[in-house]
């Protein structure tokens, strides 16, 4: 709880430095505040919400049934490494499908760092955020794939989005707390949050 990371799995191992790539672990340049975790020509939401740091908090994990995992507090923009180092030092063995709104570009940043340990993985961008993708290829969304997968044809893919608003309710008050304060009541909110759908999942069967 003191580091800001709260996850139900225990840490399986540790996120490596890959020193043959000289910008890895590293979020911003020091000489023009830019992050350098923008790579590639995805779209000019993404750079513009990357560079100006638009977003820091809290890294939240979503199952597809809008059950939170895991979470972390991030210091500054959401980066693909928060998303790569949560699966990779949390997860034994990769999932196989991945959603998230810029999976076009996590997709690389994760093969190009462990290539064998997500060889099975998917990754998918959810249907809610597709639309912003005009220079992206059809095979990252997930409205494409429900064609031919019934897994992904009955599973939530927006499910982050669900939870992520539902996070929107405490943003105000946390941001009144001290550091600790906040991570105590972030994970407060959480346990309650699973709870209410676990137990609404359980009233559906």
């Amino acid at each position: 709880m003191q580091t800001g990371t709260c996850y139900g799995l225990p840490q399986v191992r540790r996120r490596r430095v890959y020193t043959k790539l000289p910008s890895d672990n590293k979020p911003t340049d020091s000489s023009t505040g830019d992050s350098v975790d923008v790579v590639g020509d995805c779209n000019k939401f993404y750079k513009t919400y990357s560079r100006n740091k638009l977003a820091g908090g809290i890294l939240v994990l979503w199952c597809t049934h809008a059950v939170c995992l895991g979470f972390h507090t991030i210091p500054i923009a959401e980066g693909r490494n928060d998303v790569f180092s949560a699966i990779y030092t949390r997860f034994p063995v990769a999932p196989e499908i991945i959603v998230y709104d810029f999976a076009c570009q996590l997709a690389p940043y994760c093969f190009v760092r462990e290539a064998r340990y997500f060889m099975h993985t998917r990754f998918l961008i959810d249907e809610l955020h597709a639309h912003d993708h005009t220079r992206c290829g059809r095979a990252c969304f997930a409205s494409n794939l429900m064609r031919f997968d019934e897994r992904i044809r009955g599973a939530n893919t927006s499910a982050a989005e669900c939870g992520n608003g539902g996070m929107g309710r405490i943003r105000k008050t946390v941001s009144y707390m001290k550091y600790e304060h906040s991570v105590v009541y972030t994970k407060t909110f959480l346990d309650i949050w699973n709870r209410r759908v676990l137990r609404r999942m359980s009233h559906t069967k």
